[in-house]
């Protein structure tokens, strides 16, 4: 019952964070449906898994290192501008098409997507090596079943919340519009741009570090 409990605190803190991926969920479930934005949390959880394998598996010291770190702020940052040049430009200007139950189902290229832009951002690292560190020296989970059951609930609660965010924006898109869509795309492109500044505001830091 306690890993229970604080597998559950530690999920939703990462659930409530707002970054990149919070608002890629958001808006692909506003224009795209329910089942894209369900690929894209799914996208988003391997990426999840994998950062949290590597960490297990001894990887950290590559995380540490300054110079990966700032190969890893420049790529993410590049990956999150274009992505963002992408919505506020060129996507915002898209006339809204009708959707249906075929292609809302259709286009895994959103599983890559989320995937993408989950394990490009340097912080994801960050957060999960902090999240091993507090569950071995604060919490004490050093046997292998508890580790392992300990990340499991993690992952599951963060898979949950994501999908519920899809569930709650792929409700409003009964009152979307052109311009509304515009809007959207046009605030979604600002962010992710501002994400990918950041990193590279964060690649000058780890280079003077």
């Amino acid at each position: 019952m306690e890993i229970l409990l604080n597998g559950l605190k530690m999920g939703l803190v990462l659930a409530v964070l707002v970054g990149p991926v919070f608002f890629t969920i958001i808006q692909t479930s506003v224009e795209r449906g329910f089942w894209s934005g369900v690929l894209v949390s799914f996208g988003v959880s391997v990426s999840d898994i994998l950062f949290v394998a590597i960490c297990y598996f001894g990887l950290v010291q590559f995380i540490h290192d300054p110079e990966f770190k700032v190969y890893l702020a420049y790529a993410g940052g590049a990956i999150l501008v274009l992505f963002g040049l992408y919505h506020a430009l060129i996507k915002s200007r898209r006339p809204l098409r009708a959707l249906n139950a075929a292609n809302e189902k259709s286009g895994y290229r959103y599983f890559f997507k989320g995937f993408v832009i989950n394990a490009l951002s340097p912080m994801v690292p960050v957060f999960w090596i902090g999240a091993i560190s507090v569950a071995s020296l604060d919490f004490g989970y050093t046997q292998g079943y508890e580790f392992l059951l300990f990340f499991c609930i993690v992952l599951t609660t963060v898979l949950a919340t994501d999908l519920i965010k899809a569930y709650l924006a792929d409700k409003l898109r009964r009152l979307v519009t052109q311009r509304l869509m515009m809007i959207l795309n046009i605030v979604v492109g600002i962010c992710l741009f501002a994400f990918g500044i950041k990193l590279w505001l964060m690649a000058d830091t780890f280079l003077q570090s």
